[in-house]
């Protein structure tokens, strides 16, 4: 089922296979992306209307965090339905013409399917409460522990991945109900098989609507462990609320979370198209790398947010990427996530430097590239106030945690232009303030300076559509403590990125890769577009800008260069 064969090999990552897909994926966040109503929130118009943007910048697809009808405890990821358009953003007919508005571009649509829970308000979930067949079990409830006293306690120590217990009660139904994320959000129960069908069947509801698949929110905590035993501490904390004070060795990555998976690729073969799947799971390797085996196209791969800081050394780069490759199955496409809307943006992690060789990295290394809107213009945090806050995570680590756990900061309106509120919304007020930097840091602004980070995107984006790029193995080296290197190489064209991460310029030799030739063609310098006429006159002493990189193009037969 896997479309990318990549199998690495020793410690070089080198991949026989020349059936590498390359394609770039982009994530929108509909609230924040454009206005078109002058509310102050993104809408699906707003999309449309921007759509070709995305073309500009050689995007294939796009994925769409959630815009289904939602009580917006959790911005979208409480679902009240999952089969409509929640009308802050639009219509059914929005959507439909958004679909394909974007089809006609080229562009494929994916939707954010979220399978682990709901909101409280939910249908399902009201008629659930009240007991009522076949509803009654669509969700996890469990009547809790009888102390020696008689008092009725929660059934264990899990704890919600916000913070506090995970188990809520209801007088209603005499019984506590489990939610991982807020209490607005109760799980599903995967234990009961009609639930497992009305997944199912959302599924079919938006294929036959012609999206073209979806990155799956949450998955590692699909299912529980069924005999609800407390969970083993950590030590990390004496706080019981805290997520870090249990071992999730009961509510996450279950044996059976696997098996709904590979159900809900079954259900995507009975569509004639091929329909794409990725899964968002922050776990370990193993638990990672088995979605490729049950059905998924990729996990996504958070190596650059999980393993790697500002400080990471050149081995650290490399590591990530070889291990990647190497617990990859054979036969299975790669991918590269710099950034999402959980995580503060690339380049504020990294700093302005660092994220564009990261942003190389993601778009060069072979399979897909994640991008999240705004960061192929250098967008960065927004720092929001304690009163301005309104992201769950933020607002339950109270006043002196709200920073560190809010994720408010990067999720502030696109920064189209310097006009009212970026040119996001002619509204001056929007539902997250827009970060005070945007006069300067817009694509409007951007596309007039060749310098920009707009412009490196759209350059680097371009090679990366190559078909010579397409057909290439991966080799990655490291040329000294401070250069990490890598090659996209046939017997035609070979193309070698050289980023330095120390702070002095570096000279490093270049004919460690066998197949370069003595005079490959300079396609791109740190910060600025050069002519492809600068050729190399010795391999042998490259140099790199500190803090900087070198991208070569090595054609051995006519040049195709864009």
């Amino acid at each position: 089922m896997s479309l990318y064969l990549a199998a690495a090999q020793d410690q070089t990552s080198e991949s026989s296979s020349d059936q590498l897909i390359d394609f770039s994926l982009y994530q929108i966040y509909p609230r924040s992306f454009k206005d078109s109503d002058g509310d102050g929130i993104g809408d699906l118009k707003g999309i449309i209307s921007k759509l070709d943007h995305l073309v500009d910048i050689n995007v294939d697809a796009f994925w769409l965090s959630p815009m289904y009808p939602s009580p917006m405890v959790d911005f979208g990821y409480d679902i009240q339905n999952f089969t409509d358009v929640d009308p802050t953003y639009g219509t059914m007919q929005d959507f439909e013409n958004l679909l394909e508005a974007a089809h006609n571009r080229s562009l494929k649509v994916f939707l954010d399917l979220v399978p682990n829970h709901s909101s409280d308000k939910h249908e399902w979930f009201e008629k659930s409460l009240q007991n009522i067949e076949p509803y009654n079990n669509y969700y996890v409830w469990h009547k809790g522990r009888v102390l020696e006293n008689g008092t009725v306690v929660a059934p264990n120590n899990w704890v919600s991945v916000f913070g506090g217990p995970a188990w809520t009660w209801r007088e209603e139904r005499q019984a506590y109900y489990l939610h991982q994320f807020t209490k607005e959000q109760p799980d599903f129960n995967y234990n009961n098989k009609n639930l497992v069908r009305e997944m199912k069947n959302i599924i079919r509801f938006w294929l036959r609507k012609g999206v073209d698949g979806f990155r799956v929110d949450a998955v590692p905590y699909l299912c529980e462990d069924t005999r609800f035993l407390d969970e083993p501490l950590t030590g990390n904390t004496d706080n019981p609320d805290n997520y870090g004070y249990t071992k999730k060795i009961y509510t996450m990555d279950q044996p059976k979370t696997y098996e709904i998976v590979l159900g809900w690729r079954q259900v995507m073969e009975e569509f004639k198209q091929p329909i794409f799947m990725m899964m968002e799971a922050y776990t370990n390797v193993s638990c990672t790398m088995k979605y490729y085996e049950y059905g998924a196209n990729y996990p996504f791969n958070f190596g650059f947010i999980t393993d790697l800081q500002n400080n990471s050394a050149a081995v650290d780069f490399k590591n990530m990427v070889d291990s990647w490759m190497s617990n990859m199955p054979a036969d299975s496409i790669s991918n590269w996530v710099a950034g999402n809307h959980d995580k503060p943006r690339l380049a504020t992690r990294f700093g302005p430097k660092r994220a564009r060789a990261v942003t190389l990295m993601t778009l060069l290394l072979p399979g897909v590239s994640v991008t999240y809107n705004g960061e192929e213009i250098g967008m960065e945090d927004t720092w929001l106030s304690w009163e301005e806050t309104i992201d769950p995570s933020g607002c339950n680590a109270g006043k002196d945690g709200y920073e560190t756990a809010s994720r408010d900061p990067e999720r502030t309106p696109f920064q189209w232009d310097d006009s009212t509120s970026a040119g996001f919304s002619t509204n001056p007020k929007t539902w997250l303030p827009v970060n005070d930097n945007y006069k300067t840091v817009n694509l409007a602004a951007e596309k007039k300076d060749s310098k920009s980070y707009y412009n490196f995107y759209k350059k680097v984006s371009l090679l990366k559509k190559s078909y010579n790029f397409k057909r290439t193995n991966l080799v990655t080296k490291l040329l000294n403590e401070n250069v990490f290197a890598f090659a996209r190489e046939s017997k035609s064209i070979g193309y070698y990125v050289v980023i330095n991460f120390g702070d002095k310029d570096e000279i490093v030799d270049l004919s460690v890769f066998d197949n370069i030739s003595h005079q490959p063609l300079l396609y791109y310098d740190t910060g600025a577009v050069l002519p492809s006429s600068m050729n190399v006159t010795d391999i042998t002493k490259i140099h790199v800008p500190a803090e900087g990189f070198v991208v070569y193009v090595d054609e051995k037969t006519k040049p195709t260069l864009q």
